[in-house]
């Protein structure tokens, strides 16, 4: 029984030899490292997927020169980029009252209706039906 190589069999066939090859020659350079005195760097790729962590000092200047190269880029002015940052909004005592007043009203009516007694009855009553009937 002799085997027909088809295109697709001798690809294949190469795919595999090479993936063999770049195993091996992996394992050669490993051997070479230890040979020269040094440590092969076997979890390599380990490190790779890890983040780089990044002081918050070194983000704050890293988006400082960010701004400056986007308003080099736009042709603003180097004044137009350190604008004090916007002041914060205060509450008016006009404005807390009111909110205090709304509150205590809104607490006062949830009181009043919890301290209501409630129905003693073993069963409710149907909701009533809204259905209209048409005249025939």
């Amino acid at each position: 029984m002799s085997t027909k190589l088809t295109p697709e069999i001798i690809a294949a066939a190469i795919a595999g030899f090479e993936s063999l090859r770049l195993h091996i020659d992996s394992q050669i350079a490993d051997l070479s490292a230890m040979l020269n005195g040094t440590r092969p760097d076997t979890d390599a790729a380990s490190h790779d997927d890890q983040r780089r962590k990044v002081s918050a000092a070194a983000r704050k200047r890293m988006a400082e020169g960010q701004r400056r190269r986007w308003a080099v880029a736009k042709g603003l002015s180097e004044a137009a980029t350190t604008t004090s940052p916007k002041r914060k909004r205060r509450l008016s005592a006009a404005g807390r009252a009111a909110i205090v007043a709304a509150l205590k009203k809104r607490w006062a009516l949830k009181r009043a209706v919890a301290a209501r007694p409630q129905p003693v009855g073993g069963r409710k009553a149907a909701p009533k039906k809204a259905a209209i009937r048409k005249a025939a």
